[in-house]
């Protein structure tokens, strides 16, 4: 029995040294999102970092600040998403599909 426990712990052992490596290779990894019709675009790597964000001038109206408020919320919620996808799908390929609670 202490060999088949060796064996699952050996398992999670090397399972955790691929999560270690995967988050890694996300922080080099990036998703763009946009909003208003690309008025907005948000570069963010899969740690969830932004990297970039591209306003069009024609969007910045002092008149309006609360759309450019809303449109960068709106892009950057969606930069959140697909990092979040992205992760979630590299995860699967690692885990084999197996649902691990509290992992991302």
């Amino acid at each position: 029995m202490s060999k088949g426990f060796g064996n699952i712990l050996k398992q999670a052992q090397q399972m955790h040294s691929r999560i270690t490596q995967l988050q890694e290779e996300m922080a080099g990894r990036t998703v763009e999102a946009s909003s208003g019709g690309g008025m907005v675009n948000i570069v963010m790597n899969g740690k969830q970092e932004v990297l970039s964000l591209r306003i069009d001038p024609e969007v910045v109206n002092k008149e309006d600040i609360e759309m450019l408020q809303d449109l960068i919320v709106a892009a950057v919620n969606e930069a959140i998403r697909k990092s979040q996808e992205m992760m979630t799908e590299e995860m699967k390929r690692i885990t084999g599909g197996l649902s691990i609670p509290g992992l991302f």
